[in-house]
């Protein structure tokens, strides 16, 4: 089993219970435990800074959980943009029991990636790198942050299936790196945004509950985050990957950086919506509250077909404002006054693209 009724600890590998004797390594960031850890040790210590998350969801397709990491004594969590965020209340259980109401800060669209903060301070949690420590190039020539190499031991630690409740611990697997290589995959007919590089893992991560968890090396140091359950493009199988620690400190510190950017998740209720077909654009419908913007289809002849829009890109960004959901980008829109410059932020196949649309129709005025 994966799950951890007591608060003693299940260490497995696919399905199997074992034993490992940890050797090598790579550079990690924070929360290392000490030499010579047992591996329950190290998961104990590493599970005291993974919080099960539940919230939106609940029917066939959209589990109502999934797991986040604590990045700040502050309370801050970084986990994975996904459905279960699309709700006005978010519990956030921590390793001891403790509940909170978890908030929504903001997100990275590009990297799949949110940031929530609970109210209370001297959590245990991971210190992400700061800026000036990470790598510059893809393959992570600047020290400390080092990428693990394939062949590299890892846990990951996530409430796979939802099975931890209150203070029981979430579930750990054993595995080690097959891969680092570029993501290309898709969920349903949409393909993911993200291009760069993550950890292939030969553990099955790609589980309801799993996407968000903690991937830490032998001695417990965040060395990633487990991704959502997405499909190869190539192959279509599901592929068990985690997003390396550098991606996960460049998100969470721009989500931190945008300022009042981040107040683009949550638009201002009483704010009268604007209408996008007004520009052309058809967005794919709300699922929940908080759906991501994604291009269902462009009107002919329409600005948004003019300015170069497409079916499946995504919306991030209105006038160099970001944009989460897509009534966020009704209501960026909203607060442009009629003729006032028109530019959409797209993530299409993996790259940024600026639209410039012109200026704002008026209200009423279909093009």
């Amino acid at each position: 089993m994966n799950s951890c009724p007591t608060r003693g600890m299940t260490v497995v590998r696919g399905w199997m219970v074992v034993v490992v004797a940890l050797l090598g390594g790579a550079e990690g960031w924070g929360g290392a435990e000490a030499w010579g850890a047992s591996p329950e040790e190290t998961i104990a210590g590493a599970a005291r800074r993974v919080v099960k998350l539940y919230g939106a969801g609940g029917v066939r397709g959209l589990e109502a959980y999934q797991t986040g990491i604590l990045v700040s004594p502050g309370g801050h969590i970084v986990t994975v943009l996904s459905t279960v965020l699309d709700s006005d209340s978010i519990d956030c259980v921590l390793d001891d029991g403790r509940r909170y109401s978890a908030t929504l800060l903001g997100a990275d669209p590009r990297r799949e990636l949110a940031v929530l903060s609970i109210a209370g301070e001297d959590f245990p949690c991971y210190e992400l790198p700061p800026p000036d420590q990470l790598p510059t190039d893809p393959a992570g020539a600047l020290k400390p942050v080092a990428r693990v190499a394939p062949g590299g031991r890892v846990f990951a630690l996530s409430n796979l299936f939802g099975v931890a409740v209150g203070d029981e611990r979430v579930s750990a697997q054993h595995g080690v790196v097959s891969a680092v290589v570029p993501l290309e995959a898709r969920r349903g007919a949409h393909e993911a945004p993200y291009r760069g590089d993550v950890y292939i893992l030969d553990c099955t991560t790609s589980n309801p509950g799993s996407a968000g968890g903690a991937l830490v090396d032998w001695r417990g140091r965040l060395v990633g985050m487990l991704g959502k359950e997405l499909r190869s493009t190539a192959t279509g199988v599901w592929l068990n990957y985690a997003l390396p620690i550098d991606e996960v400190a460049r998100g969470y510190r721009g989500v931190l950086g945008a300022g009042p950017d981040a107040e683009a998740a949550s638009p201002d209720p009483d704010a009268l919506p604007y209408d996008v077909a007004l520009l052309g654009v058809v967005l794919v419908s709300d699922l929940l509250d908080k759906t991501p913007p994604f291009v269902e289809s462009i009107r002919d002849g329409s600005v948004a077909a003019g300015a170069g829009l497409r079916p499946d890109d995504l919306l991030v960004a209105v006038n160099g404002r970001s944009v989460a959901s897509r009534s966020a980008v009704q209501q960026r829109l909203a607060a442009l006054a009629d003729g006032d410059p028109v530019r959409l932020t797209v993530i299409r196949d993996g790259g940024i693209v600026e639209c410039d649309l012109g200026t704002k129709p008026l209200a009423g005025r279909r093009p």
